[in-house]
Order: structure tokens, then C-alpha cells, then sequence
């Protein structure tokens, strides 16, 4: 019983904390051996790029959108700008057609963002492909930074930073960004080591010739899309100076929908990639990929449950001061989460409680998601989620 209890919490400790101790450590050594990683430089000639939009019934904002995207500071001789607005039922493709300098694919049935996706993959010959949601917003020289970095032949895709806007941080949603300030920096170590394990929808690239397409269910289709390049041999950049900015989710309801439907999409896709369990063809990846998305996906909730029954149940079978001071601990950071959810539901701010009633709602999203992906009952169609208001 006792080997379980430490066992659960390294595991917890290691997939939440460790795993960025270690990386960090991995990181600064690789620098004092080799160096820094050089800054590349925009070819010359710029590669041609298609930007692909992807938007379902925006017509609310696909106006700023557009004028974002024009604003884009990118060789114009170079770039091509798409929007696809599959399944759209509101005035979001009318509202388009008002732009000559973009192409609009519509088509009025809803078969998913991921179908979507395929389609115009059909008809893009340019070098580079940038994907991004029609909710987000890019910063000017998104593009310039994305696409200097395939003058490394070793590079397959580019992840640019996913950041949350939060004109009002008086709620549990407050947390969201605080998570993405964290997964950045993993996801900037992780690219200083080696490669990033996957891109988030938001902002990525990738190399037009390396383009897979993916099964028409895969619910994380961005996700798997960049890692079967990297499975390929290729690396994944993360460049933070590319970035999305995107509202937070409405309400933590909200938040917690969109959870789920990521977390059965983990599950979907560790199955999928299951081969990159074998270290032996790239062991550096496979320890990022494990260390980073796969024990999050999978058992650490699990053991988070174990830790804490074992740990009662130690803290009454023995003497040792040391399970009753861990038992204090994590019935105080419980204690906090559960307080939080209590003031949430009565609209009162405390926000010294949003970090640990996040970190909670996460890890239950995580097990609804692993429930709802062995039900089988999580469509890959396309899921618009409530935002909070920019006004």
C-alpha cells in the first residue's frame, strides 16, 4: 500500500510539476553542450503560404477577423488567404463575399471542421499552410515568424502561442490563462530540447508536402495532424512571438464542455499514436510525447484519486507524521477547490481559489472525457463554444 502512495504521487507530482523541472534542467544543459538554438531568418524569397480560416456561424465577429487578417504583415505576391465556412447557417459566408482578396469555400452541410479541413487541403499548392480559428485574433508579424523558421529543412511544422484575453478575471475562467501561461513555457522548453508534441487549432503550420490526412472522427484533428509529422522525423517549433488571442470561455460550464471533448480527444489519440510508445525509433520524443500529453490524458487523474484514498487510509495504519502532513495537504488544496466551486455558484470572487478549482475542473474533464471516449459517444463535428463578450 505504501509503494502505491508514493508511486501515485510521483506520478502526479512528476506529470504536473516534475516533467517541467526535469525538461528545464534537459534544456540548460543542452545549451551549456551545444549552444543555443540559432534564430532563423525569412528566406528569400518568402515561401508561398495559404492561410486557412476556419469559421462555423461567426457572423458576429468575422468581420474583425477579416480586418485582422488583411492588416497580416506577409509578402502579398506570396499569401493566400481561405476561409472555409462549412456547415454555416448564419451570414457569416454572405459577409465574406464582400472581400475579393479572400476565397471563400462554403458548403452548406456540417460534416466537421476536420472534413472541412480536407477538402481545402485539395486545393492548396503553396509551400506553407497556417491554420487558425476565426474567433482568434494574430498579431501582425504572426506569419513573418511562423514561416522563417522552414528554412530548417529538419522543421515540419511551426505551433505559434495560444493567449487568453481576459478583460474580466473575476471568475474560475480566470485559470484558463493561467494553464496557457504555464503550457507555453513547456511548450517553448519542449521546443529547446527537441520538438513540441502537438499544435493547438488556434495557430499552427505546417510544410503543404507532409500534410496526412486524418480519420473523418478524430476529434483532435490539429493535434494529430502535426503529430504524424513528427512522427515522420520532423520537429514541431514553438514560436511564442506568433501569436492568437482568443476571449476566455463564458462561464466555467463552458470550460468544462470544451475539456472534455479535449480530453476525449486525448484518449482518442494516444490509441491512434500508440506506436510512439516505442522509444527505440525517437526516444527523445517519445519522453516529451509521455511526459507531456500522455500520462496528463490518461492515469494521473486516476492516481490523483489513489493518492488521496491510500493516503487516508495510511494516516490510520501507521504512526508516521509524514502521511498525516500530506494527508493535510491535499485535503487543504481540496478543501480550496471546493470552496471555490461553492463561491463560483454564488458569484462571489476569491481569486486565490481559481488556480486550484481550474486544476480540478481539468482533471475531471479528463475522466468525463475518457467515460464519454468509451461510451463513443463524442462526435468530431464541429463544436462552437460560448466566449465571453469583448464589449
Amino acid at each position: 500500500m505504501e509503494f502505491l502512495f508514493w508511486l501515485s504521487l510521483f506520478i502526479v507530482f512528476f506529470t504536473f510539476l516534475g516533467y517541467g523541472i526535469l525538461l528545464y534542467v534537459l534544456v540548460k544543459l543542452r545549451k551549456k553542450l551545444v549552444g543555443k538554438r540559432p534564430i532563423p531568418i525569412l528566406a528569400e524569397p518568402a515561401p508561398s503560404l495559404t492561410l486557412v480560416v476556419a469559421a462555423y456561424n461567426e457572423e458576429d465577429l468575422i468581420e474583425e477577423k477579416v480586418r485582422n487578417t488583411l492588416a497580416l504583415d506577409y509578402p502579398r505576391h506570396a499569401l493566400r488567404i481561405l476561409f472555409v465556412t462549412d456547415g454555416s447557417s448564419d451570414n457569416t459566408p454572405h459577409l465574406l463575399a464582400k472581400y475579393p482578396e479572400i476565397i471563400t469555400m462554403h458548403s452548406p452541410e456540417r460534416r466537421g471542421k476536420i472534413h472541412a479541413i480536407h477538402r481545402v487541403m485539395e486545393t492548396i499548392q503553396t509551400e506553407l499552410v497556417v491554420f487558425t480559428d476565426a474567433n482568434t485574433l494574430l498579431n501582425p508579424q504572426a506569419l513573418r515568424t511562423i514561416a522563417r523558421h522552414y528554412s530548417d529543412p529538419t522543421v515540419g511544422a511551426v505551433a505559434g502561442e495560444k493567449r487568453v484575453a481576459q478583460e474580466d478575471v473575476s471568475d474560475a475562467t480566470a485559470g484558463e490563462g493561467f494553464y496557457w501561461k504555464y503550457e507555453s513555457t513547456l511548450k517553448k522548453w519542449d521546443s529547446e530540447l527537441y520538438s513540441v508534441v502537438g499544435a493547438a487549432g488556434e495557430l499552427f503550420s505546417i510544410r503543404r508536402e507532409l500534410y496526412e490526412p486524418v480519420p473523418a472522427d478524430t476529434i483532435l484533428d490539429d493535434f494529430m495532424i502535426s503529430m504524424l509529422i513528427a512522427q515522420k522525423g520532423y520537429r514541431i517549433i514553438y514560436e511564442p512571438e506568433a501569436y492568437a488571442t482568443e476571449l476566455s470561455s463564458a462561464n466555467i460550464e463552458e470550460e468544462l464542455k470544451r475539456k472534455i471533448r479535449i480530453a476525449a480527444g486525448g484518449i482518442q489519440s494516444v490509441v491512434r499514436l500508440r506506436s510512439m510508445l516505442n522509444p527505440f525509433p525517437a526516444p527523445l520524443l517519445t519522453f516529451q510525447y509521455i511526459g507531456h500529453r500522455v500520462l496528463r490524458w490518461t492515469v494521473t487523474p486516476f492516481f490523483m484519486l489513489l493518492a488521496f484514498v491510500l493516503n487516508i487510509l495510511l494516516v490510520f495504519e501507521t504512526d508516521n507524521w509524514v502521511y498525516g502532513l500530506l494527508l493535510a495537504g491535499q485535503v487543504l488544496f481540496y478543501g480550496a477547490a471546493l470552496t471555490g466551486h461553492i463561491l463560483q455558484t454564488r458569484k462571489i470572487k476569491v481569486k486565490a481559489l481559481f488556480v486550484p478549482y481550474y486544476f480540478c475542473v481539468m482533471n475531471y474533464a479528463v475522466l468525463a472525457g475518457i467515460a464519454r471516449y468509451l461510451r463513443g459517444n463524442q462526435s468530431a463535428v464541429w463544436v462552437k463554444a460560448k466566449r465571453k463578450s469583448s464589449e
